[in-house]
């Protein structure tokens, strides 16, 4: 049944159509100007020296692993409370794992005195998630990761345009992977971004999303050079040129946007105050640095949440999502790495449900989900 009022939705505009076709018309879809014109507005933005588009944020936090030096035997401290390619890209890399609990019901993100006690010899990084686009503590972190020789990688998806003392979230680790996927603050279907700092961090970036060559297809195009050389084993993570075209379109109204989607956080959190048996995570005032990705909802009891679930859909065709199951109880992690307990973790992500938002939702759609939740509490 399709919902009245779904969790997520995409709309694309005209001039997002325009940007699109004209790059189809051009005939050239491999990663080529558009996709480095993103680069640079995309830096820019930023206020970093280097970005980088990949093919997904899971290849940016691959590629952020490996150039941080993570392989067998290292280990990379994370949340569980993230989704599952924070991790798995630390497998890909050849590491292992080491999940980390959160802060608590009112800040989602991990816990640095909790990856302070989990430091090994072993550790080579921490990766810290932007859960929901509230900035994580990295401040905090990045000093913790300098005193311990340890590089800082920051997991952007839900958090372009979030800041943290007026500095943007992703710049403060050593890298910063950005998501592009369809139901993101900045969306082209698919595509990610490694954004840092660091020159070295940069060039493997570059090499190994395109097999570890040293020239591309568009600039052997412009006869910047005739051949290429293969300096590593390298990867297919290149981003197109469609949907490079779409994300400097969509690029415009970003802080639109963000703009639109905190002033329906604010009325959430102001017309569902004074429900019983429901709170938010984050402070209003965490509002104004955040890029307002989600609306996570937590209820009162874990064994109510289904039902709560089950009721807004069936009787109020209101959509809704879990963000998210923890990554140690998952199936393949609980076999691969047994025994994590994370009782904060686990609290939340059992009584957590995610409400809809977007950008361009409708004053009638909001009341809608704020009616069927005061209806489906009491």
């Amino acid at each position: 049944m399709t919902p009245q009022v779904p969790f997520s939705d995409v709309r694309v505009e005209p001039d997002d159509l325009d940007a699109v076709a004209a790059t189809l018309r051009s005939g050239w879809l491999t990663m080529g100007p558009r996709a480095m014109e993103f680069e640079r507005v995309f830096a820019d933005y930023l206020g970093c020296r280097h970005a980088v588009v990949v093919s997904s944020c899971t290849t940016a936090l691959h590629l952020a692993y490996i150039a941080c030096g993570v392989g067998p035997g290292d280990e990379v401290i994370v949340p569980s409370y993230t989704f599952v390619a924070t991790a798995s890209a630390v497998v890909h890399a050849g590491g292992t794992p080491v999940f980390a609990d959160i802060v608590g019901v009112d800040d989602l993100g991990i816990d640095p005195e909790h990856v302070e006690r989990l430091i090994t010899p072993r550790t080579r990084a921490v990766a810290a998630v932007h859960f929901g686009g509230y900035p994580a503590a990295v401040d905090v972190l990045a000093e913790l990761c300098d005193r311990h020789g340890l590089a800082l990688i920051e997991d952007v998806a839900h958090a372009p345009g979030a800041t943290l003392g007026g500095r943007k979230a992703g710049t403060f680790g050593r890298a910063g992977a950005f998501s592009f996927f369809s139901n993101k603050v900045l969306l082209a279907g698919e595509g990610g971004l490694l954004a840092t700092d660091d020159d070295e961090v940069a060039a493997v970036a570059r090499s190994l999303r395109s097999h570890g060559m040293t020239s591309g297809t568009w600039e052997r195009h412009i006869a910047r050079t005739d051949t290429y050389d293969v300096t590593g084993l390298g990867f297919n993570y290149r981003l197109d040129e469609p949907r490079a075209a779409l994300l400097l379109s969509r690029f415009r109204r970003l802080g639109d946007e963000i703009e639109r989607r905190r002033g329906r956080v604010r009325e959430y959190r102001r017309r569902l105050a004074g429900v019983s048996q429901i709170s938010f995570p984050y402070r209003d005032e965490d509002l104004a640095n955040s890029s307002a990705y989600v609306m996570p909802m937590l209820v009162d009891r874990a064994e109510d949440r289904d039902d709560v679930r089950r009721a807004l859909s069936e009787r109020h065709g209101v959509q809704t999502s879990i963000f998210y199951p923890p990554v140690h109880r998952f199936s393949a992690y609980r076999a691969r790495f047994p025994g994590a307990s994370l009782p904060r973790t686990e609290d939340v992500a059992r009584r957590e449900i995610t409400i809809p938002l977007y950008s361009h939702m409708t004053d009638d759609e909001q009341d809608q989900v704020i009616a069927a939740i005061h209806e489906v509490m009491t």
